[in-house]
């Protein structure tokens, strides 16, 4: 695809990977969940070029892959990172997402949107289930192979869509594992890294990576992603886990009512 690097596509793109790397930042999650949908639809909303669906989830891995790491370097003194959880999870996720981000290759632009639908439904649904409220970050206990079969799963369906599982990866521990919140956000976030690494190789393997846009939300997401760590560090926890409940929850929404009038 020919890209015109005006300043007005420099400055929506910029501003998409802007917002969606605070909120990845402050959310625990990759910021995938967002950007995918905004890549999408905002920039034809400008008279700018429109993406498809796998230069949208090319584009997005590679911005993951740096929205992440700096993101879990404003989190490398809070205590916060589980070394196990990411050793378990990690490896697994890594694999997971390289299956996935290669095979996205192979996949139709309407398969690639289906796939993003199912992922985002599964985890609105997750993040509204009731549970009990786990904040001890003293003792972390959980199932590790269950923890790896998990991770493995979200890595191959957020691997087709150029995410890094965050999005999944944040009620899963929250739900399943009962991981305390804070903990939760902080690793997801390692992992999330560990991820995109295997998503970013598939993808560029594939030729779904557009690098001019990709280059421009790297920048913006090692501005925004340290600044939405900060201040998910001092939001409540109730009110970080119904941001992210609901921004799921619409973009759930959105993605489906696309994929059926499609």
């Amino acid at each position: 695809m020919e890209i015109d690097l005006s300043f007005a596509f420099i400055a929506v793109i910029f501003a998409l990977g802007f917002i969606g790397s605070f909120i990845s930042g402050m959310l625990g999650v990759g910021g995938s969940i967002i950007k995918y949908p905004l890549l999408l639809y905002i920039p034809p909303m400008f008279g700018l070029v429109a993406f498809t669906a796998h230069e949208v989830s090319g584009i997005s891995a590679v911005q993951v892959l740096f929205a992440s790491i700096a993101g879990v370097w404003a989190y490398r003194k809070s205590g916060l990172l589980n070394k196990d959880l990411i050793i378990y999870m990690g490896v697994a996720i890594l694999i997971g997402s390289f299956i996935g981000s290669y095979g996205s290759g192979f996949l139709s632009e309407d398969a690639v949107n289906i796939v993003y639908g199912l992922l985002a439904g599964i985890a609105a649904v997750m993040m509204f289930i009731p549970r009990k409220t786990v904040e001890d970050t003293k003792v972390i206990t959980f199932n590790k192979p269950l923890a790896s079969s998990l991770a493995l799963i979200v890595g191959i369906g957020s691997g087709i869509v150029g995410a890094a599982g965050g999005f999944l990866l944040v009620p899963i521990m929250l739900t399943v594992l009962k991981i305390p919140t804070r903990i939760t956000i902080a690793t997801s976030l390692a992992i999330t890294f560990i991820s995109s690494i295997g998503g970013s190789i598939g993808k560029v393997m594939t030729g779904q990576v557009e690098y001019w846009p990709a280059f421009i939300m790297i920048i913006a997401s090692v501005i925004a992603a340290p600044l939405g760590a900060k201040l998910g560090q001092k939001l409540n926890v109730k009110i970080l886990q119904w941001l992210l409940a609901v921004m799921i929850g619409a973009t759930a929404i959105k993605i489906w009512i696309d994929i059926l009038q499609g």
